[in-house]
């Protein structure tokens, strides 16, 4: 059974869990930090999620994300550039009190450090979001049900010069496929929500640092 994610007790108990690595990490410089939306739609727990803009240069565009992007040198900390990032790219204003904490760093194919923020923003329609055209195609939510859902989870396996390297997660049977770092942020968020319910065939995906 799905337990209540959206309640005060399961709130307390994601900030308690969070506590130390939010204070040391949001001291810490990085990259890059994305926030994770815990909202309810129609009173349904799920996850807020991007599609990056197909006009955008670089390799990801067109794909799925969180809202978020790089450290400006004016942001206070890794909070700031994910909550700032947020309200640029889809309009959405999270105050910071809402910020549950800060869930593990992962680190892309440059070695780069992004930094993941939970947060609950409460109640949500997507359709009622006005995201920048310049850097975001479509927003939508996925129910935390359906991300639990083992049919619609899978696995991609990375392979270089025709040997295999690492194995990331893949979410599967929404309106896009989320997959790469937004897919291994999504798993370590399943994890802090529903432990016990969501197991991971993996027991710590990363992309590599080499």
């Amino acid at each position: 059974m799905l337990p209540d994610c959206l309640s005060a007790e399961g709130e307390r108990r994601c900030r308690r869990l969070l506590a130390g690595a939010t204070a040391r990490l949001r001291v810490r410089p990085a990259a890059a930090a994305v926030l994770v939306p815990l909202c309810s739609v129609r009173g349904v727990p799920a996850l807020l999620y991007t599609l990056r803009s197909s006009r955008l240069a670089g390799r990801h565009k067109g794909d799925v994300s969180f809202p978020g992007g790089k450290c400006d040198p004016a942001d206070r900390d890794v909070v700031h550039t994910a909550l700032r990032e947020t309200r640029e790219e889809v309009g959405l204003v999270v105050p910071e009190e809402h910020v549950w904490g800060v869930l593990r760093p992962v680190h892309d194919q440059q070695k780069a450090t992004v930094v993941p923020v939970l947060a609950g923003v409460g109640p949500l329609d997507p359709q009622s979001l006005r995201p920048n055209p310049d850097e975001v195609d479509e927003v939508f939510a996925l129910p935390l049900a359906h991300l639990l859902q083992e049919q619609n989870q899978g696995y991609t396996h990375f392979c270089h010069g025709g040997h295999f390297r690492y194995t990331l997660p893949v979410f599967l049977h929404g309106p896009h496929r989320i997959w790469g770092l937004t897919a291994v942020i999504t798993e370590f968020t399943l994890q802090l929500l529903a432990p016990g319910i969501y197991q991971p065939c993996l027991a710590s995906p990363e992309l590599p640092r080499g």
